[in-house]
């Protein structure tokens, strides 16, 4: 276990180390790497800009930043076949607006992830592409001809840019028991899931952690999304080193959560860069969001847990191996994430994480870590397995949380 010396002299080291980190970066990526244009004229764009022109019968189709309610009220007051041709017509839009029904969102998306398909299929023989043009094309094209296959249940998709998406694994309708994963750095269409290193991907993530729920406890009825619903930075640079686009995936996770059907309790399952993004949620998390548990975390953006300001119990792990431990906690200026989750003057229930390797093995079967992570999910609390092995992580814990 790593020692958590706050020493004036370490304090003062972690200080020139970050100035020394932000000073590499700003050489190698530069201040552009804080800017992040969006495309003009995308597929979602236009999907937008005729929803916004469009009608059924005689009413306007509601601005798709409506509240969960009005969007839910909306669709309710249509005809099966009205919000049929809907989804049909403007699947980028309806597939992503939360309070919209989910069979509507997953036939919506499924649709939106085939013509983005077709699109990517014409590009890689495109001769004003250039080979690495074609190439990207082509693997883009094989990652939305997996994303078809089977009864697969995408809660939302854009290929806008580098992408973004979310899946859902169970009956998110009827589940007693929701769990959010959040991903991490380099999160995006073409790390959504992956055939080698499965479990280290968004959807290899979610799929284990259902597994084992569903073993831990067969009888609840629980439900896992794999969310890359937002834009997360690519590689180690400035981008990562900020809380820019944690903000944006903060907003965009607060309004996930706070759209989810029915009374289910809800944890956030929270990886690497990904902690930061669910750090600055925490304060606006819906009170049915129960849980917020991060692994290999660089910070939550906050001194300790109780700066999260949210009712919500935060637990937290690290592997022994797992490099994030070197990077300096602390926050200069916007640059760096702030204190360490795993130290103890954080606050947070602190977690077994054995059996895990380095920081993409929280997920592998047969880790603590994972069945830590669905102990949480379905409620099991005094089942956690503490990182001291004793119970210092389940203090004030009564049992299992009825439903």
């Amino acid at each position: 276990m790593t020692s958590f010396d706050s020493s004036p002299s370490l304090t003062a080291w972690r200080t020139l180390l970050a100035l020394a980190v932000v000073f590499v970066m700003l050489a190698t990526t530069g201040w552009t790497a804080l800017q992040q244009h969006g495309e003009h004229g995308t597929a979602r764009e236009r999907a937008l800009s005729a929803w916004e022109k469009g009608r059924v019968g005689l009413l306007d189709l509601p601005d798709p930043g409506s509240s969960p309610r009005r969007l839910a009220a909306f669709f309710a007051s249509l005809t099966t076949a009205q919000r049929i041709r809907l989804a049909d017509r403007y699947p980028l839009v309806v597939g992503n607006l939360n309070g919209a029904p989910l069979t509507l969102r997953y036939r919506a998306n499924r649709l939106a992830v085939i013509q983005a398909r077709d699109v990517e299929r014409g590009r890689m023989h495109d001769s004003r592409l250039s080979f690495a043009g074609r190439h990207q094309a082509t693997l883009r094209m094989h990652r939305f001809e997996s994303m078809t296959t089977g009864d697969r249940h995408i809660l939302a998709f854009d290929p806008t840019g580098n992408g973004r998406a979310a899946e859902v694994f169970g009956d998110l309708g009827s589940a007693e028991r929701v769990s959010v994963v959040v991903p991490g750095v380099d999160t995006n269409l073409l790390t959504f899931e992956r055939t080698d290193r499965h479990f280290t991907a968004p959807v290899g993530m979610a799929v284990s952690l259902y597994d084992a729920e569903r073993a831990a406890s067969p009888r609840t009825r629980t439900a896992v999304i794999a969310w890359a619903d937002y834009t997360a930075p690519a590689g180690l640079g400035m981008d990562a080193a900020i809380g820019r686009l944690a903000s944006d995936g903060a907003v965009r996770l607060n309004a996930l959560t706070a759209a989810l059907p029915g009374d289910s309790r809800v944890s956030l399952i929270c990886h690497s860069y990904g902690s930061v993004v669910c750090g600055i949620a925490a304060r606006q998390l819906p009170g049915r969001v129960t849980d917020v548990a991060v692994a290999g975390s660089p910070g939550m953006r906050v001194d300790n847990a109780g700066r999260l300001d949210t009712h919500a119990r935060v637990w937290a792990m690290r592997d022994q191996d797992d490099w994030i431990q070197d990077v300096p906690y602390l926050e200069v200026g916007g640059l760096g994430h702030g204190a360490d989750p795993m130290a103890p003057d954080f606050g947070a229930r602190v977690l077994s994480a054995r059996g895990a390797v380095g920081h993409s093995g929280y997920f592998e079967p047969g880790t603590e870590s994972l069945r830590n992570f669905a102990d949480i999910g379905v409620g099991s609390y005094r089942d956690t397995s503490c990182a001291d092995d004793g119970d210092a992580c389940r203090s004030d814990i009564s049992g299992a949380e009825v439903i």
